[in-house]
């Protein structure tokens, strides 16, 4: 493994859930299993983004409805979200952006498929 692969990805930051209901999922999540609330946002209209966690937890849960426009993924930390994308792009996997995703408030991002159409997502770290 080269050094350039070994450091591509620098953690796991979150997985999604496919939920039916965000406000059953959020509940059952906080009040039975003992996860703490992290975020619970409208991330743009109709994009409701529910986060949940174990208390000292570095990776979260992110409880999304199936056909949410955000990507039921895991999300990976990467330190350099442009030489991520071209290292996938040049080793022919699935990028599902063209470029990488530069949204006001957010890291810089792309969605990716690993060889078993498994949804990822890499989200630079600052």
């Amino acid at each position: 493994m080269t050094e350039q692969t070994a450091a591509m990805t620098t953690n796991v930051q979150s997985v999604s859930i496919p939920v039916a209901d965000q406000d059953r999922a959020l509940q059952f999540y906080t009040e039975v299993l003992g996860c703490e609330c992290r975020a619970d946002v409208e991330v743009w209209p109709g994009a409701r983004l529910v986060v949940v966690a174990p208390p000292g937890s570095d990776v979260a849960l992110l409880l999304l409805p199936a056909n949410s426009e955000i990507p039921v993924a895991v999300r990976l930390g990467t330190a350099d979200a442009d030489a991520a994308h071209a290292r996938l792009r040049e080793a022919g996997a699935t990028v599902h952006n063209a470029e990488v995703l530069r949204w006001e408030g957010q890291p810089p991002m792309f969605a990716f498929t690993d060889p078993d159409g498994n949804e990822l997502v890499y989200l630079e770290e600052s």
